[in-house]
């Protein structure tokens, strides 16, 4: 066998083991598509439950916990969507409350600048609190990242922080506008 024929075999078996490859990769993929499932079920009916703010708190992943009680969601990439998925409905909810309490109080400090008061602008400190918050919400979360040394596990621990943090703060901007316009 030429040097030709020898580099011909090569890359025909080359080809095949890359076309192997990628078909055993592609055989994979169903698997690893699987998405973790995760329904805000849970926590919607826990909330409609709750009586007081204590009980609405205590609702805050429990949607994340049904998720992390199926097998996709038990790994630690499964935990991480699980938490992650209940941190982005927590984070709309956050977003429609904050926008909300933000006319409400652009319609105060309206009203406050008319009576000829010198107070803080009510809209303003909203704005400056939640710059703040967003703040000291990275560094608690990264925070308890830290202690998991750059294990696996910091991953879902952030996750599980942002979900915590971001819940409590929506929970707490929803009461302030339930307080502002009544109940």
């Amino acid at each position: 066998m030429g040097e030709a024929g020898f580099a011909a075999t090569v890359r025909r078996g080359g080809a095949r083991a890359a076309g192997l490859a990628v078909f055993c990769s592609l055989l994979a993929l169903p698997a690893a598509a699987q998405p973790v499932p995760f329904l805000p079920t849970a926590t919607e009916a826990c909330l409609a439950a709750a009586e007081d703010s204590g009980g609405r708190e205590a609702c805050i992943g429990r949607s994340a916990d049904q998720c992390a009680d199926t097998p996709d969601g038990s790994t630690t990439a499964g935990l991480g969507i699980c938490f992650g998925t209940e941190r982005d409905f927590w984070d709309v909810r956050l977003n429609q409350a904050y926008h909300t309490l933000l006319e409400i109080e652009k319609g105060n400090a309206a009203a406050l600048a008319q009576s000829g008061s010198a107070a803080a602008s009510p809209s303003e400190a909203l704005q400056a609190m939640q710059r703040a918050w967003i703040a000291w919400r990275d560094a608690a979360c990264a925070y308890e990242v830290s202690g998991w040394g750059g294990g696996t596990g910091g991953g879902p621990a952030g996750a599980e922080c942002e979900m915590q943090v971001t819940g409590r703060q929506a929970l707490s901007l929803e009461a302030r506008i339930k307080r502002a316009t009544g109940p």
